[in-house]
């Protein structure tokens, strides 16, 4: 078999949300991606971790979070109960997919995407494992302590501030967690080698958790 790749449309609360799938043959798991703030499905980024994940057969859903008209809505942007619902409208669209039904999940999330991707696992048994890259888990303290879901926090040295909150959310959760911080890196990874490193990472936790067998 062929890797699988579709553009794919996700309803969700009265709108349409564009997304890409691709699924490698053999897929043990489906990792779906929150983006942060101004960005898109397409953020350069996203798509070089979702690269690597799919080099490591993981299959990966980008999606947008908002429509056009609400990215321009820095209200909308921020709201991050709405981002985690948009989230769960993506989650629920993969296990009912043909395709991809049953395959265990994994979030990634980066900057405000990280929020959304922690709020809407809390709780969520569908969901087996979280990546945070250069995440904002303080937008999603009420709910820290629900996530029941492996979750590795990814923080660049540099990035001081995000640093502290991650720390802090760190101690907030009651499930297998950990922080791992990548020397020198600012907030986009931007350094050499940083993103790469992020997606590594990435690489090895979702690979660790994404392995149960598929549900009936």
């Amino acid at each position: 078999m062929s890797t699988l790749r579709r553009e794919v449309v996700i309803p969700a609360g009265g709108v349409a949300l564009p997304g890409s799938v691709v699924a490698p043959a053999g897929r043990p798991g489906i990792v779906v991606f929150a983006h942060g703030s101004g960005s898109s499905r397409s953020s350069p980024r996203n798509v070089q971790v979702a690269e690597a994940l799919n080099d490591a057969g993981l299959a990966t859903l980008l999606f947008d979070l908002l429509t056009d008209e609400e990215a321009l809505d820095r209200a909308k942007v921020f709201d991050i109960g709405l981002l985690a619902e948009r989230l769960a409208a993506a989650t629920s669209w993969v296990e009912s997919d043909p395709e991809l039904g049953g395959l265990p999940i994994g979030y990634f999330g980066a900057s405000t995407g990280a929020a959304a991707a922690l709020w809407a696992a809390a709780g969520n048994h569908a969901v087996a494992a979280v990546v945070s890259r250069g995440g904002r888990p303080d937008l999603a303290a009420p709910r820290l302590a629900g996530v029941r879901a492996p979750t590795l926090l990814i923080v660049g040295g540099d990035d001081e501030v995000v640093l502290e909150l991650n720390r802090r959310a760190l101690a907030s959760l009651r499930c297998e967690a950990e922080l791992v911080v990548v020397a020198g890196a600012t907030h986009l990874f931007e350094e050499p080698g940083a993103l790469e490193e992020v997606a590594a990472l990435a690489r090895g936790w979702f690979v660790r958790h994404l392995d149960r067998p598929r549900r009936a």
